[in-house]
Order: structure tokens, then sequence, then C-alpha cells
């Protein structure tokens, strides 16, 4: 049986481990010519961490990141909005949550898979699909073939724009930067949000001494010359805002900022087309809000895995798989696109009603809405 999967991203890397350990061979094609440690940082929230004890990779992981207690989200003054404590989950799914550079957790992935797996500078092009094999067709001109195909290239996915080219990626109304600074002598614990009428702030210790950054701004049509942005641009934007806000962004290097427009896709009715399934962004491109969009691609791959176990037929692992993920995926997508909605708001009546009315939801109210985000069963 010839499994074949589509980027080595975190969802492609995560799913050929859990595939391996599952007794199941599996080539990635990555269209990259070198696999270089890019990106910027990533929460794993306690769902996540719960899967990742599956796949064995915990303590490695633990060993490269940063364990958070809690999550705050503060006015521009830096006066509280809201707090949750992280301990109030840990006890009931024996999980933190956690933060993490994004390339060491792609470091951790890749160690753990033969490096023979990896196929590099294998662009798709197009795929040709029968009912017994899928023939892929790469940029270097070469093809290959192979029984089941499994689609984990990201918002832009190929294989998704062939079998459901009306799934395109929708903007989400504002843009971010992001970057990784060196803050030697930060003990910050907590991951935070600021919400004030320039935009959103968000700072996420990943390692000692090492902050993770984003800054975003409403935008109302996406706009590729903000790629030009300097520090020097970004700085006034925030200038009014707490400490260590205006610090962290002086500390920071133009070559060190990730600007990206955000976006979404509109949940999915399907995920399974035959011998061909779509996981992780390819399937569920969620917004950063709820900090799921990697927790969802790992969330995929063990539930894949084990689904796999148990049926005799791979077709019907999908439509399975397919069935388990869409309630979930669809539920992370909807309530993460309105958190964005929400925080987004620039507008000064609408801001302080929103943060006035946020200050008095009894805690049980934002536990209850976490406990629904990290309740998955595997």
């Amino acid at each position: 049986m010839k499994v074949a999967i589509i980027g080595a991203g975190i969802a492609g890397l995560t799913t050929a481990i859990a595939l391996q350990q599952a007794g199941i061979s599996c080539i990635i094609y990555e269209a990259a010519p070198a696999i270089k440690p890019l990106g910027a940082g990533l929460t794993l929230a306690a769902n996540a961490m719960k899967a990742l004890a599956k796949l064995g990779l915990v303590e490695e992981i633990l060993s490269k990141g940063q364990l958070l207690k809690a999550f705050d989200i503060l006015d521009e003054k830096g006066k509280i909005i809201t707090q949750t404590n992280n301990a109030v989950f840990r006890s009931e799914y024996g999980a933190d949550n956690f933060a993490i550079h994004r390339a060491d957790l792609h470091q951790v992935l890749l160690s753990r898979i033969s490096p023979d797996t990896v196929h590099l500078n294998k662009q798709i092009l197009s795929f040709e699909q029968q009912q017994s094999k899928v023939t892929l067709h790469f940029s270097d001109g070469s093809t290959a073939e192979a029984d089941y195909l499994l689609a984990c290239d990201g918002i832009h996915s190929v294989v998704r724009k062939k079998v459901l080219p009306e799934a395109t990626p929708r903007y989400a109304g504002y843009t971010c930067w992001r970057a990784v600074v060196n803050m030697p002598h930060s003990s910050q614990t907590d991951a935070l949000e600021t919400w004030g009428p320039a935009g959103r702030f968000g700072i996420v210790p990943v390692s000692k001494g090492r902050i993770y950054y984003f800054a975003c701004i409403s935008v109302s049509q996406p706009n590729s010359n903000l790629k030009n942005f300097t520090i020097s641009d970004l700085i006034p934007c925030f200038k009014k805002y707490h400490n260590p806000i205006p610090e962290i962004l002086n500390q920071t290097r133009n070559e060190q900022l990730i600007w990206n427009d955000i976006y979404d896709l509109k949940p999915l009715r399907r995920f399974a087309f035959g011998n061909i399934l779509l996981l992780g962004d390819a399937a569920h491109a969620t917004t950063p809000n709820l900090g799921q969009g990697a927790c969802q691609a790992i969330e995929d791959a063990v539930i894949l895995a084990n689904l796999w176990k148990q049926n005799t037929r791979v077709e019907d692992t999908f439509a399975q798989f397919e069935k388990k993920r869409l309630a979930r995926t669809n539920f992370v997508t909807t309530q993460s696109r309105r958190v964005g909605e929400i925080a987004q708001i620039q507008n000064p009546l609408l801001a302080s009603l929103r943060n006035s009315v946020l200050r008095v939801l009894p805690a049980s109210f934002q536990e209850r809405n976490v406990k629904k985000l990290l309740d998955v069963q595997f």
C-alpha cells in the first residue's frame, strides 16, 4: 500500500509520525527545495498536548518551549479585561497550554521521521484520481503513483482546489505582523493579548528570554503594500499601549518581521473524496484567534491513525474521519472568526462596551467555552 502525503508542514509531519507508529508507511512530497527554520511562535493548547502525548513527543517538545500559566486579555492601558488560569484545565485534561517556536516544533517532528520519508523539491502541479490509485505530477517533470493521497498542503492546497474548486480562502478583515525577539530579562509566563483602538497586540513567551509577539490591525481589503512596512512604521501604531509593548517593538529588527494578511476557509462539508483525504489547513484553515490551527492538525493526525487501525478498508477510514472531524473543526473555525471580529473592534464606544461586558462575565462562562475547545476524544 502506497500512501502519499503532500506537504511537510506540521500537519504532514505529524500525520506521517502517527501513521508510521500505526505500522503504515508513507512518503511525504514537499514543495520546498530545503527545510529551513522558518516562522515565528505558536501555541499548543492542552488538546494538542494530549495528542502529542499519544505519539510520545511531549517530553522532547516540553524541553524546547514554555508552559503558559495563564491567558490574560488587557486594554491598551494594561487593565485586565479577562483572565484564564490554565491550572483549571490541567487538572481535568492532564495537559498544559504551551508555547514554542514553530521551527523548534518542526525540528522535533522531523527528527522522528526517517530521512528517506521526505522528498524535497516536489511541488505538486496536478493529479489524476482513479478508483484504485492517484497519479501525481510535479513541477520538476516527475510523476508518482499512490494508492491513497493525504492533502496536507495548507490553506492554498492544490489538491483541494481540484476536488473543491469553490472552496477558496476568505479574508478575515485584518492584517498581522509577527516576530520572535530576545528579551533576556523577561520572566513572563503568561500569554497576553491587548485589545485597543489601534489594533491587537499579543505577547507569548516561547522559551526563557524569547518572546513571540503579533500585531493585528484592521484593514478593510487585502493590501500587498503592507509587506513593505518596517518596524519604524509599526511603532507609531502602538506607541500609546502599555509596557512592555513599546520596548518589545524597539527590540525588533526589520528582518525579524513576518507579515501576512489573515485568511481562513469557510467550513467545508467534505474532507473525504474516495482515496483522497484533506487534513490540516487544507481541510479547515482557521484564523489564529483561538490558537488552534496547529492543534487541529495534530488532532487530525492522531485520530486518522486510530481509525486506520480499526478498519480493513481505507476508504471507510476516510469516511469515518470526515464524520468525526467535520463538526469539531467547523466549530473551531467559526468561533475563531467570531473572536477575531470582537477583538478587532476599533470603534471606541463599542470597544468600551465590549470590555465592560467581558469584565462582568463570571469565570465559569469563560471556562465553559475553553472546555468545549479542549474536549476531544482520541
